[in-house]
């Protein structure tokens, strides 16, 4: 019998009645952001935004040894976000909103977020953004994917959120206090300076 445990990967006994049981391996997530769900809101948002080449979301699927590995959709997601499909997009935009831990979360979000830094984003989706890594950075959560995310605020600037932040903002501590003068150095003080976000230098990449 199969059994799920909360890393996302589903465990099968591998002999049941003397039988050998494939061991499925899936690294997908659970609710919104199982396989199914990502691949059934994509159709959604493909048909919403009339996305004129729609992208493959099956993910890499691997048998070997009595094993069946499946790999995260989301891996597909950002291939389509760095071709531009809209899609893609918007469900890369929506995940890194999400606080919920995922299988090899840290390194989808930050590519996720590395693919947006290059992406065209609507000034909805840009706000949204701006109010989800800023509201991290208030609340002291900067775990490792925040670099990438601070990234991509540098490239689309911090708008009105940045004053919201002030006073609020736990200096005491070492990784805040960091990306706090990331912040006010690459993103604050260069719109201060008369920049426009997106024209920073190097794009924003450091």
């Amino acid at each position: 019998m199969a059994e799920a445990v909360p890393n996302g990967v589903c465990r099968a006994n591998n002999k049941l009645a003397g039988a050998t049981v494939m061991v499925l391996h899936d690294y997908n997530g659970l609710g919104r952001w199982a396989r199914e769900e990502i691949q059934a809101r994509y159709d959604v948002l493909a048909r919403q935004l009339r996305v004129a080449e729609p992208c493959d979301l099956r993910p890499l699927e691997v048998e070997s040894g009595g094993g069946h590995w499946v790999y995260p959709v989301l891996d597909r997601v950002i291939e389509g976000i760095r071709r531009g499909n809209a899609a893609c997009i918007e469900l890369g935009v929506e995940f890194i909103q999400e606080d919920r831990s995922f299988p090899f979360g840290r390194a989808l979000k930050s590519n996720t977020a590395r693919a947006l830094r290059r992406a065209e984003l609507t000034p909805e989706q840009q706000e949204r953004i701006r109010k989800r890594v800023i509201e991290m950075l208030i609340a002291g959560n900067t775990p490792r994917e925040y670099q990438e995310y601070a990234k991509l605020v540098r490239r689309i600037g911090a708008g009105d959120w940045w004053a919201r932040a002030q006073g609020r903002v736990n200096l005491s501590s070492p990784h805040v206090r960091r990306y706090y003068d990331y912040f006010r150095q690459h993103v604050v003080g260069y719109e201060a300076r008369g920049g426009e976000p997106g024209a920073a230098p190097n794009g924003g990449d450091r």
